[in-house]
């Protein structure tokens, strides 16, 4: 009596687990698409900085020939109110030259101090031509100096606005890039959503409707029992021909997806809470991966191909049924099938 209803319970539809294991991909996708990005986007942002970096220098050198420049016009004009002094004190120097010239001639006679006067003033005057030279040439030198500093800072400037129209291009391109990534990868993750339906399909429609082998969610999920004895990891030769009917159907996939999507089969070993009690494994997590690795290397020999098979093993820290009933613990163990990207 209490078997017939344990069978009926197994026979009622859970939707529980396909919902959750349906969440928990759209969720993997999700994380998957976002890290992507976030490498793309870690890249393109080292790039960006660099170029940040150059403006940076740019700015600086900028500033520093600003400096000099205003340096340089500082020193133009104490240069140019010198050269005007000079100037002034040179007008000066030869209207006393010239006063004391008319008065040496109106003196006549009395004119010697006079004229060691003017030898004075024409030897001041003298000196002064020769420092209002100097200044000329300095003014000289400095206006070339300036017209070179602008040359040199136009060429920055110059420099500058490329920069930032980089910048401003890259940003363009990161952006572009990004809104086609998730373009690719969305349409990724579309076809291999058809093809995985279409491989479920085909599986359901070969295996039938037996309660030990089904579908939750995106996984399809084999019962231990129909594979394997308890405690091992090796085939039961009862369990082949479903493993058998496994490789047509994934063999025909093989063929019909397009070899640029990146897409495995992961096989995924689980096992209920009790500790294992056999020489062979030392854990649970050693006799899930060991089933796990067993379907693989059947499925290989069957001729799939090995980069598109995973194994894996998840011991009993995925379990279906967290109670603790011999029906709990006969859901938990399992191997589970998943067609998802690499």
């Amino acid at each position: 009596m209490a078997l017939t209803r344990a069978r009926r319970r197994e026979r009622g539809i859970d939707y529980w687990p396909g919902f959750v294991d349906a969440l928990s991909t759209l969720l993997l996708a999700i994380i998957f698409i976002l890290s992507v990005f976030v490498i793309i986007q870690f890249f393109l942002s080292q790039e960006v900085t660099g170029k940040d970096t150059a403006l940076a220098r740019l700015n600086a050198q900028i500033a520093q020939l600003s400096e000099l420049l205003s340096l340089e016009k500082t020193g133009k004009t104490t240069l140019e109110e010198t050269l005007a002094q000079l100037r002034a004190n040179l007008g000066a120097a030869e209207g006393e030259r010239d006063r004391f010239k008319g008065l040496y001639e109106s003196l006549g006679p009395g004119a010697a101090a006079a004229q060691g006067k003017v030898g004075e003033l024409a030897s001041a005057l003298e000196i002064e031509r020769r420092l209002s030279a100097r200044a000329i040439a300095q003014v000289e030198l400095l206006n070339q100096q300036i017209i070179a500093l602008r040359k040199q800072l136009a060429a920055l400037e110059g420099a500058l606005e490329l920069a930032e129209k980089k910048d401003k291009d890259a940003q363009t391109r990161i952006a572009d890039l990004g809104s086609r990534l998730n373009l690719a990868l969305a349409q990724r993750v579309q076809e291999l959503s058809r093809y995985r339906s279409d491989f479920f399909g085909r599986l359901r429609a070969i295996l039938g409707s037996r309660p030990d082998i089904r579908i939750v969610g995106d996984r399809f999920v084999f019962q231990s029992e129909v594979l394997f004895d308890t405690g091992s990891a090796g085939l039961r030769p009862e369990g082949l021909p479903e493993i058998d009917q496994l490789a047509t159907a994934l063999l025909e996939l093989e063929k019909q997806i397009p070899s640029d999507i990146p897409w495995v089969l992961r096989v995924d070993g689980h096992t209920d809470i009790r500790p294992i009690a056999g020489p062979q494994f030392r854990s649970n997590w050693e006799l899930s991966a060991g089933r796990a690795i067993s379907v693989v290397q059947y499925l290989i020999g069957r001729g799939i191909s090995p980069q598109r098979l995973v194994a894996a093993g998840f011991g009993e820290y995925q379990p279906l049924d967290i109670d603790r009933s011999e029906e709990s613990f006969r859901r938990n163990r399992r191997i589970e099938l998943k067609l998802t990207e690499r």
